[in-house]
């Protein structure tokens, strides 16, 4: 089986150098860089399986870059950072971060995190062939493509970002199953998540907005004390 290549992006030399060695131990092949523009050079070459990403780095922070990747590649990002805030966290997600990491953390979680972005990777690519039915998801008049990441509400075209298409997704997969905000970070987000679940609020309300309010209907409905539903 070929060696996974991992990207790190990272400022901090002494995190870099662990984590490479770490990595290197798990039997990933690993490239650093240690500034965001030389750290973009070598993501745009899209021969990375996964890069670790921190979100303030001199030249162009991680923000920026993730933003630019979004535009041309769907390599899984794993951002780190310093900050401990749900705003930091939303933003990261939003411009298409995969998972969100706080310093300090347990390289054991980091390493877990990286196996079940990479199987999901490796999920995905191999149902990218498929029945052409089973990438159009509909209710009423919304219709998500999976195959494009396009969302329309009747002749509308609806923009999302990456994390609001994929909770708007699982919901409409799960259509008529009540989903606890636990069950939706754990499918959406890739992994068991032992933080702050206000983050499905967040986007929630996101998706609301631009559907829900905007089209006065009540697509997304909660559940009081259990999760949400999209319920024919």
């Amino acid at each position: 089986m070929d060696k996974k290549r991992i990207l790190i992006i990272e400022d901090e030399k002494k995190i870099a150098r662990f984590l490479e060695l770490e990595l290197q131990y798990e039997g990933y092949e690993v490239d650093i860089a240690n500034d965001g523009r030389t750290g973009l050079e070598m993501a745009m070459k899209d021969d990375a399986d996964l890069i670790v990403l921190d979100l303030m780095l001199p030249g162009l922070s991680g923000i920026e870059i993730c933003r630019r990747l979004r535009g041309t590649s769907d390599v899984p990002i794993i951002m780190l950072t310093a900050k401990d805030d749900v705003s930091d966290k939303v933003m990261g997600l939003d411009v298409g971060a995969d998972d969100y990491m706080t310093k300090p953390f347990a390289i054991e979680e980091l390493l877990a995190r990286i196996r079940v972005l990479l199987k999901r990777k490796l999920r995905n690519d191999k149902n990218e062939i498929t029945d052409e039915n089973k990438d159009i998801l509909s209710h009423d008049k919304l219709k998500l493509y999976k195959d494009n990441y396009r969302v329309e509400y009747g002749d509308d075209e609806i923009e999302l970002t990456k994390k609001e298409f994929e909770l708007l997704e699982y919901l409409m997969i799960n259509k008529n199953i009540v989903l606890s905000r636990e069950k939706i970070l754990e499918n959406v987000w890739g992994y068991d998540y032992f933080g702050e679940t206000n983050l499905i609020d967040v986007y929630i309300r996101y998706l609301r907005g631009k559907i829900d309010q905007k089209y006065g209907v009540d697509v997304i409905k909660t559940v009081r004390g259990v999760g949400y539903i999209i319920r024919d």
